[in-house]
């Protein structure tokens, strides 16, 4: 079993930044990833991140303004989001892969442990 929990949302204007993290507990598992679900819309894939650390993958629309990264000795994950839009307003889950350990656009179906949510609100 893993759990996760996520922090750090809030509301930020428009070109704002914001830092998240998941700390994660439990037995040992495998690449994690951030997903956003706006509000009507579908849950989407933001980041991965490798179970090595040295490979991440971004879905286009924040390619260049978040990072993902992680700390292993704390076990927690973060994503750095910069030059913050409205359509960035979601709700940001945390999650970790059924299976591998690399780093690329994960499916929803894809992820196995998830977290409760942060609320990440943009204002413009």
């Amino acid at each position: 079993q893993v759990q996760l929990v996520e922090s750090g949302g809030g509301l930020v204007q428009a070109g704002g930044s914001l830092r998240l993290s998941c700390a994660a507990s439990g037995r040992r598992f495998y690449a994690m990833g951030w997903f956003r679900q706006a509000p009507g819309k579908e849950r989407e894939f933001v980041a991965a991140l490798s179970w090595s650390g040295e490979s991440t993958a971004y879905a286009d629309s924040v390619k260049g303004r978040f990072t993902i990264s992680a700390d292993n000795a704390k076990s927690t994950m973060y994503l750095q989001m910069n030059s913050l839009k409205p359509e960035d307003t979601a709700v940001y889950y945390c999650a970790t892969h059924r299976s591998t350990t690399r780093a690329f656009n994960y499916k929803t179906s894809d992820m196995e442990y998830w977290g409760q949510g942060t609320r990440v609100t943009v204002s413009s």
